[in-house]
């Protein structure tokens, strides 16, 4: 290693945060549990296990990662395990070594590092250093673009020999907003390369902060696979079209946040990511095998009409409660009532809604055999959920319930429960294979859903579950959660499938990619992996009765491109809407066609993608006049790191849980509620007379209080005898502590001299304002003060 390279890695050491711990990569599955990788301190039978294989020593191991990454002396070898782990075809051995450091008996640093026992190549390291005084500086030292280059460096130093097998992967890590902090871990990753195609589950990855330390590696690699020759592969362009006739996107009614606290349904189209054989264009399961699925959903509900009307609101008592449950399900003679509670909580649209919660213990000859549990709206009596439990030898049915039986029974008892919504209930058939050849008590249950369309658009969250107990015919579990909400009368007009198709080809890249799984293979039939995880889990198999197949395959994908925010596409208007507000947005980083060449281009560009500042017909109006609800925005978004809204401690949108607004002229249907009830809770602006006025202009003198205000120094800045500075107008100026503090930080300069307290703020001297603001703040961090 180089003396330059060593330099950089003694400086890591030195300031290196928390990093994420080295993860088994994905063809290594379950190695760790299966080998007996151990904890702890090195002992002598991994050494004499080592040194007669043949691989490198603990401590010839421990010689090498000192050297790789320029370990302190300080930092003493704390433990290390010797482990096999499973690779495409063969096994890998791997030594783990964890270096701890430690100050006055304290902890003050640990770095974990792993090589490959037979070459003595670095696998991964992490690293943690206690040091709360370091604080990453903004704008940042080092950006994405300089951090691949550190990383292609370091790889040259510790991985050589894989240079020239790997390439860049442009979408992973990538942060679509810019930064609005120092506080920034890249993460740039290099893809294996085989021939020309990436293989995605091979790459070598590291993290690196903002002041350019490399925190991180991880190389994650398999010699063993063999792979397929990409001669034969259809071109990119004809496998768009494949995809294009394949993919159908589907209508489902979702709910987005909303800005009031009080979200409403939006129908949107959804469009699963599809896979195809990039030799044949056959459509391949998306996970590589065949997964274990619920069933088919019959094209027609369960009736043409709803057999009743809504249930009526009113107040249950607990003995109702009670009798609810016994007509609906029944409880055995001499169940004993165990416990009632009754609960009321608020909904988003501000309802109250109620529930009771009761419990029975199933008693035999004084010893309890069993139990029901029950929740039942307070309000109508409709039964929620239930749930009932006996042990087999309480069973004294011998009875075999087919599973058209089974289905007939969960058909009929949804439709004593939920009459009222029957022609809007969908039976979703159980594949008849998972049950052949199976006997009741291998059965257990028979698990049947329903799913609930408006206008044959999916409820995506509502959800019903029955489970029919395969040895009596009797319902073992209940389960309906029907969201309170209105929907249109007709079904609403929607943009065309192709359409929506269009729209998501723009979210999606289309990637020629190997891919690599495990099939798992019983009496010579392949088994669902999910059908797999159960049987092993639950002890149906062991592993002599399954013979794993790897595979290899050469494939077409979608890949979802970077994006700035989660989204969902409006059926009715097309439009791209983002889940978190609800508010039309766009795939890409908003940008506005007037900042370009301005003097304040930058800071603009940084409000308006974290949509501070709102754009009109593309563009900020640099120059217009700030108002007040903007700037209030600006600062909420600036201090909370970019999120949309700022939260409360149980996780609820500010003011959400108000039944009213607190300024008289800012409503919760304003855009603007939620970050002037947020500033509000966190004291950056008074309640004064109930007034808040939103559209009106911002002086200086009232920008300056604001910011120092964020900054934490306001009571301070009172004492503005403290803070001397010789302004040509300080008699005009009402806050001249606050003033003092914002020029002498340099977030807001003079003019000739002059702080020009009653000046209006433009959008462009805000924004500037606002982005100092973010350097200072980090400038000023205090390190805790160590005694």
């Amino acid at each position: 290693m180089n003396e330059q390279m060593k330099k950089k890695m003694a400086l890591l050491l030195a300031s290196a945060m928390l990093v994420s711990a080295y993860t088994v990569p994905a063809v290594y599955a379950d190695s760790a549990a299966e080998t007996g990788q151990k904890d702890g301190a090195a002992n002598a039978a991994e050494q004499k296990e080592a040194e007669a294989d043949g691989e490198i020593t603990r401590a010839r191991a421990e010689q090498l990662l000192r050297q790789y990454i320029s370990i302190p002396k300080e930092y003493k070898l704390q433990s290390s395990s010797f482990s096999r782990q499973e690779l495409f075809k063969g096994e890998q051995k791997v030594w783990r070594m964890d270096f701890v450091k430690t100050v006055n008996g304290k902890h003050s640093g640990t770095i974990y590092a792993s090589l490959d026992a037979n070459t003595g190549q670095l696998l991964s390291f992490d690293s943690y250093v206690n040091n709360p005084a370091a604080a990453p500086t903004y704008p940042l030292k080092v950006n994405r673009e300089a951090a691949k280059g550190l990383a292609q460096d370091f790889i040259e130093e510790v991985a050589k020999d894989y240079v020239s097998q790997i390439k860049l992967n442009e979408s992973v890590g990538v942060n679509a907003l810019p930064p609005l902090s120092g506080e920034v871990r890249h993460e740039i990753r290099f893809d294996r390369i085989v021939g020309d195609v990436p293989y995605l589950g091979n790459y070598i990855q590291l993290s690196i902060d903002s002041e350019g330390h490399v925190l991180g590696f991880q190389l994650n690699w398999d010699n063993t696979i063999e792979f397929p020759k990409a001669d034969k592969t259809i071109p990119a362009a004809q496998a768009e079209e494949i995809i294009r006739k394949i993919g159908v996107p589907e209508l489902s009614y979702i709910v987005p946040g909303s800005p009031n606290g009080k979200p409403e349904p939006a129908l949107a189209y959804n469009f699963s990511p599809i896979v195809i054989d990039a030799a044949t264009g056959e459509e391949l399961p998306l996970n590589g095998y065949d997964s274990w699925s619920d069933g088919a959903v019959e094209e027609q509900p369960l009736t043409e009409k709803p057999l009743s009307l809504p249930p009526k609101g009113g107040k249950l008592t607990e003995e109702e409660a009670v009798e609810a449950v016994k007509k609906a399900f029944g409880v055995p003679e001499g169940a004993e009532l165990q416990g009632t509670n009754y609960n009321e909580y608020e909904l988003d649209s501000g309802e109250i809604s109620t529930r009771w919660d009761l419990s029975w213990r199933l008693m035999k000859e004084g010893k309890e055999v069993g139990y029901l549990q029950a929740n039942v709206n307070g309000s109508t009596g409709a039964i929620l959920s239930y749930y009932g439990w006996s042990n087999r030898e309480n069973d004294q049915s011998g009875t075999s319930v087919t599973l058209d039986a089974a289905i007939q029974k969960a058909v009929e008892t949804v439709k004593q429960q939920l009459p009222w919504i029957t022609d809007e209930l969908y039976l979703v058939k159980p594949d008849a294979k998972h049950y052949e050849g199976k006997k009741p008590e291998e059965i257990g249950s028979y698990s049947i859903t329903f799913r609930h369309k408006i206008h044959g658009a999916d409820v995506s969250y509502d959800r019903i579950s029955v489970s029919i107990n395969a040895r009596n015919g009797k319902v073992e579990y209940y389960d309906a959660s029907i969201a309170e909400h209105d929907y249109p009368a007709k079904a609403p007009a929607t943009i065309k499938t192709s359409e929506a198709l269009d729209r998501y080809m723009d979210y999606y890249d289309i990637a020629l990619t190997y891919r690599v799984f495990s099939e798992y293979w019983m009496g010579g039939v392949p088994l669902p992996i999910e059908k797999y995880n159960l049987m092993r889990a639950s002890g149906e198999i062991n592993e002599d009765q399954v013979e794993e197949r790897a595979k290899v395959e050469l494939v077409y994908l979608l890949q979802q491109k970077p994006r700035h925010e989660s989204v969902f596409l409006d059926a009715v208007s097309g439009q791209w809407r983002s889940h978190e507000t609800g508010a039309v947005t766009t795939l890409e980083v908003p940008k506005a066609t007037d900042a370009a060449g301005h003097w304040a281009e930058e800071s603009l560009g940084l409000m308006v993608a974290y949509k501070a500042l709102d754009l009109e017909d593309g563009k900020v109006r640099p120059n217009e006049r700030i108002t007040r609800g903007e700037l209030i925005k600006m600062l909420v978004l600036a201090r909370s790191g970019g999120g949309y809204y700022s939260r409360d401690d149980s996780g609820l949108l500010a003011g959400a849980a108000k039944e009213s607004a607190s300024f008289n002229d800012v409503a919760a249907d304003s855009a603007y509620f939620v970050y002037v009830e947020s500033a509000l809770e966190q004291n950056l602006i008074d309640l004064g007379d109930g007034s808040f006025n939103p559209d009106a202009t911002v002086t200086r003198d009232e920008m300056a209080e604001l910011i120092v205000r964020a900054l934490g120094y306001n009571t301070l800045a009172n004492y503005d005898h403290i803070f001397k500075a010789s302004f040509k107008d300080e008699a005009e100026i009402d806050n001249k502590g606050q003033a003092a503090i914002v020029v002498g930080l340099k977030i807001m300069s003079l003019s000739d001299g002059k702080f020009l307290p009653d000046k209006s703020v433009t959008r462009a001297e805000a924004s500037i304002a606002f982005y100092r603001y973010l350097q200072k703040r980090a400038e000023l961090q205090e390190a805790p003060l160590r005694m």
